[in-house]
C-alpha cells in the first residue's frame, strides 16, 4: 500500500520546494496517478509558486480547482470568526476528493503567509494527521551549526510525534557544505528515533529569485524579454536616481535596475551598458510608477533586437518598488530548466530514495482523527441511501438534525409524531423538510399489522392483543416494528427517552444477531488526534467471561466496519501473568475464549489502561505485543468501570462520545444521549446507516 506525503517546513525559509519538486519527480516516475495538493493559495494557481511549478511540470489526474484546499480569503474569514475546525473540514473535504482519483497525493504545505503564520507548524501537522499522510518536516540549515541542527531536528521530532504526526523522513536544507560531516556526526549523537534525516547542501542559485519570479511575485507587466531574459538571476537590485556617469559606477553583475519609467537617460545608459564588454551583464530593468519609456525610446529599443534584457513594469513608486523587490525569495518557475536542474541534482545526489520507497510502501497502522471519521460516516452513510426512523420528532434537536441529513443526502427519514405539532415546529424553526415522512403512530394504517406481530412475538408473556395495539402507540415500539419489518432500516433515538426506553423494544422484537450471545454497545472516543473504541459502557453490568469475550468480538467487528484497524485491549487492573484474583482471572478466561472464537484478531489482556495506549510503557510491561501501545478498542470489565472511565475521558480530555452504538442486534438501533447535540445525531443517523448497509438494507 503506498500512502501519501505531506512536506511542510518548520519555519520561514525552509526551502521546501526543492524537496517537494524532488518527491513529484521519483514518484511521478514510479507511481501511476500521482496527485498535488495545496491546503491554502493566494489566489489562484498561478499566483502559488509551488502549484505553478507543478501542475506546468507533471501531468496531474485533476483539474486546477481540484488541487488546492481555499485561498487565502476564505482561510482568512474562517479564523477570523474563530473556526478552525470549519477551515480544516474544508480542506479536507477537497483533499478527500482529490485523493479518490490519484493512487498517492503529494501535499505541499503552507508557506507562513500573514493567514496562518502564528499556528503554521501546528496546522500543517494537524492537516497531515487528517488526510493520514506520512510527513516530511523541512528545516532550515543555513547559518547554524552542527549542533544547533541536530538539536532543531531532535525537537521538531518530537514535538510533532507528540501530536500524532507518523514522520516519513527529516530533510535539513541549505546546509553549508563545508559543515555536512560535522553536522552527520552530531545528527548520530544526538537522533535515537531511527527517523531518516537527510542534508542538502545550500547551493546560491536557488535561493535568488530570477527576473521572472520577480515579475511574477509583483504582477509586474513584462515589456520587452523572453524566456531565457527572464531567468536571468537577479543578484542584487540598483536603484537608480542619480546621472547616468554616476549610476554607471555602481552597476554590478547581476543587477537589476530599478528606475521611474521616464527616465529613458538609465534605460538606455543600463542596456548599452549591458552590451558593452567593459561592464557588468545586468539581470534586467524595473520600470517604476506604472510609467513606460516614451514611445521613441520605445521605436529605439525595439530596433536593437535586444531581447536578452527584461524591461518590467509596476505601478508602485519606486521606493515601494525597492521594498517589494528586496522582500522577494528565490523560487523555481516551470520554464526555468538550470534551476530545476540544480535543484533537482542537490536533491537526487544526497536523499536515498530506495529507503523513502520503502517507507511509503511499509504496512502503518492507519490512524483514524475525529475530522476524517466523520466526513467517511457521512460520504459511507450516502453512498447507499438507507430509510431511518426517528422517533422524536418534535424534539427541536432532531428536527435540525434532520434538515441537515436531508440537505447533505445522507438517507431517507422517517419523523415520527403528530403531524400538525411536528409541522408547526418546523415552521417555528424555519427549516426545510420537504421529502420527509411523518407518520403519527396513533392513526397509522401499519399499526394493526405491527401490533399483531407484536402480539405473536409477546404472547407468551402473557401479552393481549389489546395491550399490544395500545403498546404500538408509543413511538419507541411503533419505530422499533418498522425496523423489524423492513419498513425501516434502523432507528434513532434518546433525545428525549431514556436508554432503557429507547432499546427494551428492540430486545424484545428484533433480538441479536446468530452466534452472539448478547446485545452490547461502544462509545467512539473522538480525541484530538484519533478515534477509539470503548466497550460496554452503556448496557451490561457485570459479564462474565464467555459476554466479555462476546463484547471483545464484536467490538472489534464495529470498529473494523467503521475503517478502524481492530487492536483489542482487555482492560483488567494487572497487566500480562502478573495479577491474581477473581477479576483479573475472568478477564484471562475471556481473553482465551475471544482468541479461540477470532484467533485473526490482534487481542491482549488482561492489560492496564497504560500499557495498553502508552508506546513507553507498554515496552516494559508487554515489550513483544502488537497490541501494547497501540490499542484502538479497550474492553472494560464491567460498566461500572467502563461507564465512569468513558466520561472521565470525555470531560476531562475534551473528548466527543459518540454512542451508545448498539451491537449484536439483528438491525440496527441506536441509543442517544438526552444532553445529544445536533451533531451528534446526524453522526449517530450516519453510523446506523452504515449498520444497515453491513446488515444488509437494500434501500
Amino acid at each position: 500500500m503506498l500512502h501519501s506525503l505531506y512536506i511542510a517546513g518548520a519555519e520561514p525559509g525552509s526551502g521546501k520546494s526543492i524537496v517537494v519538486l524532488g518527491m513529484m519527480e521519483n514518484l511521478t516516475a514510479t507511481v501511476e496517478r500521482v496527485g498535488f495538493f495545496r491546503p491554502i493559495i493566494p489566489r489562484d494557481g498561478v499566483h502559488d509558486p509551488l502549484l505553478h511549478l507543478v501542475s506546468g511540470r507533471y501531468e496531474l489526474p485533476a483539474g486546477a480547482e481540484a488541487l488546492y484546499g481555499c485561498t487565502e480569503d476564505v482561510a482568512r474569514h474562517y479564523l477570523t470568526h474563530g473556526d478552525y475546525d470549519g477551515l480544516l473540514k474544508l480542506i479536507l473535504h477537497k483533499y478527500k476528493a482529490l485523493e479518490e482519483c490519484c493512487d498517492l497525493v503529494v501535499c505541499a504545505g503552507t508557506d507562513y503567509s500573514r493567514v496562518t503564520s502564528a499556528l503554521e507548524l501546528d496546522f500543517n501537522a494537524d492537516l497531515a494527521n487528517n488526510f493520514g499522510c506520512l510527513l516530511m518536516p523541512v528545516i532550515k540549515g543555513f547559518e547554524r551549526n552542527g549542533e544547533e541542527i541536530a538539536d532543531a531536528v531532535q525537537v521538531l521530532e518530537e514535538t510533532l510525534e507528540d501530536r500524532g504526526c507518523e514522520l516519513l523522513a527529516t530533510v535539513v536544507n541549505r546546509v553549508d557544505p563545508g559543515r555536512i560531516e560535522t553536522v552527520c556526526g552530531h545528527l548520530k549523537q544526538t537522533l535515537k528515533s531511527g527517523i531518516p534525516c537527510f542534508l542538502l547542501p545550500e547551493h546560491p542559485s536557488l535561493e535568488k529569485p530570477t527576473v521572472g519570479e520577480i515579475a511574477r511575485t509583483l504582477d509586474a507587466r513584462v515589456l520587452t524579454g523572453d524566456a531565457d531574459a527572464l531567468n536571468h538571476e537577479v543578484l542584487a537590485y540598483k536603484v537608480a536616481a542619480m546621472e547616468v556617469p554616476d549610476f554607471l559606477d555602481y552597476v554590478e553583475e547581476g543587477s537589476l535596475i530599478i528606475t521611474p519609467g521616464d527616465r529613458s537617460d538609465i534605460i538606455l545608459g543600463s542596456i548599452t551598458a549591458d552590451v558593452s564588454s567593459n561592464y557588468p551583464k545586468i539581470a534586467g530593468l524595473l520600470l517604476s510608477g506604472g510609467q513606460v519609456p516614451a514611445p521613441q525610446v520605445q521605436r529605439l529599443l525595439g530596433g536593437l533586437n535586444h531581447n536578452a534584457i527584461a524591461l518590467l513594469s509596476v505601478t508602485t513608486d519606486t521606493f515601494t518598488t525597492a521594498l517589494n523587490v528586496s522582500a522577494v525569495e528565490g523560487t523555481i518557475l516551470p520554464g526555468d530548466n538550470r534551476k530545476i536542474a540544480a535543484a533537482l541534482g542537490i536533491f537526487e545526489k544526497n536523499v536515498d530514495l530506495g529507503v523513502l520507497q520503502q517507507r511509503i510502501s511499509a504496512d502503518h497502522t492507519r490512524r483514524i482523527t475525529p475530522l476524517v471519521f466523520e466526513y467517511e460516516l457521512i460520504q459511507r452513510a450516502r453512498s447507499r441511501r438507507m430509510h431511518i426512523v426517528l422517533p422524536e420528532g418534535t424534539d427541536e434537536r432532531v428536527l435540525r438534525a434532520a434538515e441537515i441529513l436531508q440537505l447533505r443526502g445522507v438517507c431517507e427519514l422517517t419523523l415520527l409524531g403528530d403531524p400538525g405539532k411536528i409541522g408547526q415546529r418546523v415552521a417555528t424553526l424555519g427549516l426545510k423538510l420537504e421529502g420527509v415522512n411523518i407518520v403519527d403512530p396513533q392513526t397509522s394504517d401499519r399499526r394493526p399489522a405491527y401490533a399483531q406481530a407484536y402480539y405473536e412475538l409477546r404472547r407468551h408473556k402473557g401479552i393481549s392483543k389489546e395491550l399490544a395495539f395500545d403498546t404500538l402507540a408509543d413511538v419507541s415500539y411503533f419505530g422499533t416494528l418498522m425496523v423489524a419489518h423492513g419498513d425501516a432500516d434502523g432507528m434513532v433515538s434518546g433525545a428525549a427517552h431514556t436508554t432503557q426506553h429507547t432499546i427494551r423494544p428492540a430486545f424484545e422484537v428484533i433480538r441479536t444477531v446468530p452466534g452472539t450471545s448478547l446485545v452490547s454497545s461502544v462509545f467512539f472516543m473522538c480525541l484530538e488526534d484519533r478515534v477509539l473504541v470503548y466497550g460496554d459502557c452503556a448496557v451490561n453490568p457485570n459479564p462474565n467471561a464467555e459476554q466479555l469475550a462476546d463484547i471483545a468480538v464484536s467490538s472489534a467487528n464495529t470498529a473494523a466496519m467503521f475503517g478502524i484497524e481492530p487492536r483489542v485491549a482487555m482492560l483488567s487492573y494487572s497487566t500480562g501473568e502478573s495479577g491474581k484474583g477473581a477479576d483479573v482471572e475472568k478477564v484471562r478466561e475471556a481473553v482465551a475464549i475471544a482468541h479461540s472464537r477470532r484467533p485473526d484478531l490482534m487481542l491482549e489482556g488482561p492489560i492496564q489502561y497504560d500499557a495498553a495506549v502508552d508506546a513507553g510503557v507498554a515496552r516494559s510491561k508487554l515489550p513483544d505485543s502488537r497490541v501494547a501501545g497501540h490499542a484502538t478498542v479497550f474492553v472494560f470489565p464491567d460498566l461500572n468501570t467502563g461507564n465512569n472511565t468513558y466520561k472521565a475521558v470525555q470531560r476531562s480530555a475534551g473528548a466527543v462520545a459518540i454512542g451508545p452504538v448498539l451491537q449484536g442486534l439483528n438491525k440496527p438501533v441506536n441509543d442517544l444521549s438526552r444532553g445529544c447535540t445536533v451533531t451528534d445525531i446526524v453522526n449517530t443517523v450516519a453510523i446506523t446507516c452504515i449498520q444497515a448497509q453491513a446488515s444488509g438494507g437494500e434501500r
